[in-house]
């Protein structure tokens, strides 16, 4: 299964790159997100301004007057943060990204050219380059009995986390109106029927149509 960070992620696509690296598996990198953040955010150049304390926003960045930008978050270049978008916080969104309009954002790192355009939730969670979310897909990053997050493979991994939502590899498509259970991971180039509710691994280069019924791509 394409569980480890290299294999479902591109790290030239992100100022976390090198951050990730250190981790065999993505989701390991979520508890130090925010300290990233904040020492990125004091190796930036003047192409950033840092609009309130440790929010640092491109030049370029589009940020509608109506959004929400929490502490600390970074927005990358050429992103559009639209109408009423919610970061709350310890988001790193990369370059030529949208975040759409009552997207609620935290605790998350967007590589280059993710889209999360229209009414998601995406929080302790990772989306690879070029991941889309539909309309109104979400990750849910809490278990409903508040237990520990699991990683269900063909061999269950224990994360030790309580709150994690989804690993994204690059190039996938998130169904409108899907749910990602917590500890859900999508390789890359994969697709999620809309309308999903999504568990476990679902392998790269494959089409998630149903709970069981997941094909590879020919």
């Amino acid at each position: 299964m394409d569980l480890k960070t290299t294999q479902l992620l591109d790290l030239s696509h992100s100022m976390a790159g090198e951050y990730l690296a250190q981790f065999e598996y993505p989701w390991q990198a979520l508890g130090g997100i925010k300290n990233l953040i904040l020492e990125l955010g004091l190796t930036l150049g003047e192409e950033y301004q840092e609009i309130v304390p440790t929010v640092w926003v491109h030049k370029t960045a589009s940020v509608a007057p109506t959004a929400y930008l929490g502490a600390p978050c970074i927005i990358g270049a050429n992103t559009e943060v639209r109408h009423c978008a919610y970061i709350r916080g310890s988001a790193l969104v990369g370059e030529n990204c949208v975040v759409g309009n009552s997207v609620e954002l935290k605790n998350v790192i967007l590589f280059d050219k993710v889209q999360v355009p229209h009414y998601n939730y995406v929080g302790d969670s990772i989306l690879g380059y070029r991941a889309h979310m539909g309309a109104g897909s979400i990750t849910s990053n809490v278990k409903s009995d508040k237990t520990l997050v699991i990683v269900k493979s063909d061999d269950e991994i224990e994360t030790g986390l309580k709150k994690f939502g989804a690993m994204v590899g690059d190039f996938t498509e998130v169904g409108c109106n899907s749910v990602l259970c917590p500890g859900t991971v999508i390789g890359r180039e994969s697709n999620i029927y809309p309308l999903s509710p999504v568990r476990g691994i679902v392998p790269e280069k494959s089409i998630y149509k149903a709970n069981g019924n997941v094909v590879k791509k020919v």
